[in-house]
């Protein structure tokens, strides 16, 4: 048992900032172990230039949590956040829309679930989670009395960004993210699409758009030829006096793992079908063939009644994206309820910043989670924000945290962005080549990639247990 260490600024009082994933998961969990928590969200009041609602844990590019197949390294983070009791995760898992053998959410029912959870802990157990619908514009580094977790996002606001550069006196780093675009399920033409899962993996939850060699050139001399947006006023981060901010104007800087359709098809005329619209394992049942190239269509909402295209985020003028997309077999009359959009996403340079328990260095009673933190997608900032929220409590109770550990998904990705060359640090997913690597007699003797991925999955959960046995946080 871990014995209290005094820590100057006080106890049991914690304030989270951002109601997008990483804050209320970090605000729940917290709350959960007996903390007061004070949760900042600026929508409605101020509004950003990607979400449309002010709900809590609004989705905005996608509505997928990734794989659910076993032994993937997505499994495996989301198998270790329920494990720790993850809020978020379950009411994803209590409003999941069919999406093969991946985990998708309705968005509108994940958002008002999370919402509802957040408001339980201010009436079934107390005062412990209240909510301000407020900006905050100071990270008042020298209160005494409170431990801070900043999980603004990816659109943190320019004030809040210029007070974090303050703070930090670092440079931040900046890269631009999509969305794709929406359809309207009754305007598809049924009778030239199908329903598939790749290798028939899960259920054949997915619309598949096939397309000919003739067709996918077409489509593909429209991409390519289609007006872009220009960058926006708003894409750029206003900069404090002597500021090393990156911006970027002319030419946006994009996220290698999240390029618009409109990059990837200019770096060869094959690439996308070896990309998003790659139709390997995507049999036509009316055929028995693979199609030459295919889009995906996957569901958005538990009525099935809109779907979004698949790895189709772009850059292009509303109108182009009409015309263009329109090209798509199955979709020459749809409606759009929703095109692709291009904003701007802001992280900070966690590997010259941040301790392995998401502490700043210079300020150890303020916590960066999230996006902001430099993990890339909705799981990995769920999971950030799950360890900040207990990281926090364990702060707030004057005990030491422990960092997660290394061989776990969470502790590898968080050894990652804390460890990665500051010069070269890129925002990551959860891969197997984020964990520790098997031994080298071993990974000879086991030529399969599945069985080592296997045992790799073993030995995380394995010490993830662990971990949470040891680091248990009590009221």
């Amino acid at each position: 048992m871990r014995s209290p260490v005094p820590y100057p600024w006080g106890m049991k009082r914690i304030k989270v900032i951002g109601g997008g994933l990483a804050g209320p998961e970090a605000a729940l969990q917290a709350a959960s172990l007996g903390c007061e928590v004070a949760l900042y969200e600026m929508r409605p009041v101020r509004s950003t230039e990607a979400h449309q609602t002010g709900d809590f844990a609004e989705l905005v590019c996608s509505n997928s949590l990734k794989s659910e197949s076993e032994n993937t390294a997505p499994w495996l983070l989301k198998q270790e956040m329920r494990r720790a009791g993850c809020f978020l995760l379950a009411e994803a898992d209590a409003s999941a829309v069919p999406a093969g053998h991946a985990l998708a959410v309705d968005r509108v029912e994940f958002s008002r679930r999370v919402a509802a959870r957040i408001g339980a802990f201010a009436v079934d157990t107390g005062p412990r989670i209240t909510v301000h619908r407020e900006e905050v514009l100071r990270l008042d580094e020298h209160d005494p009395d409170a431990i801070t977790v900043l999980a603004s996002g990816p659109l943190t606001s320019p004030a809040l960004a210029a007070e974090l550069e303050r703070l930090t006196g670092a440079d931040h780093l900046a890269f631009y993210d999509s969305i794709s675009p929406i359809v309207d399920a009754t305007t598809i033409d049924m009778a030239k699409v199908y329903f598939a899962a790749r290798y028939d993996k899960g259920t054949a939850d997915y619309i598949n758009c096939p397309f000919t060699k003739e067709e996918y050139d077409r489509f593909l001399d429209a991409l390519t030829a289609a007006e872009a947006v220009l960058a926006k006023e708003w894409e750029q981060i206003p900069a404090a006096p002597n500021s090393q901010l990156t911006t970027h104007n002319s030419q946006l800087h994009y996220f290698e793992g999240c390029l618009p359709i409109e990059e990837t098809a200019r770096r060869g005329r094959d690439t996308l079908r070896f990309g998003p619209m790659k139709p390997v394992g995507l049999t036509d049942p009316r055929t028995g063939r693979w199609p030459y190239a295919v889009v995906q269509l996957r569901q958005e909402n538990l009525r099935a009644d809109s779907y979004n295209l698949v790895g189709f985020q772009n850059h292009l003028k509303f109108g182009e994206q009409a015309r263009v997309l329109r090209l798509i077999p199955g979709l020459e009359n749809a409606s759009f309820l929703r095109y692709g959009q291009i904003h701007r996403n802001t992280y900070i340079n966690a590997p010259a910043l941040l301790n392995e328990t998401l502490q700043l260095r210079a300020h150890p009673h303020i916590l960066i989670a999230g996006q902001l933190s430099g993990v890339e997608g909705y799981t990995e900032s769920i999971a950030s924000g799950l360890l900040a929220g207990r990281y926090a409590a364990a702060l707030a109770q004057g005990i030491a945290p422990i960092a997660a550990p290394r061989a776990s998904a969470n502790g590898s990705l968080t050894h990652y962005i804390t460890h990665c060359e500051s010069k070269r640090f890129q925002p990551a997913n959860i891969t197997f080549d984020l964990l520790p690597p098997l031994e080298e007699e071993l990974r000879r003797r086991i030529r399969d990639k599945k069985e080592r991925h296997r045992l790799q999955c073993e030995r995380a959960l394995a010490a993830w247990d662990e971990w949470l046995a040891e680091s248990r946080v009590t009221v």
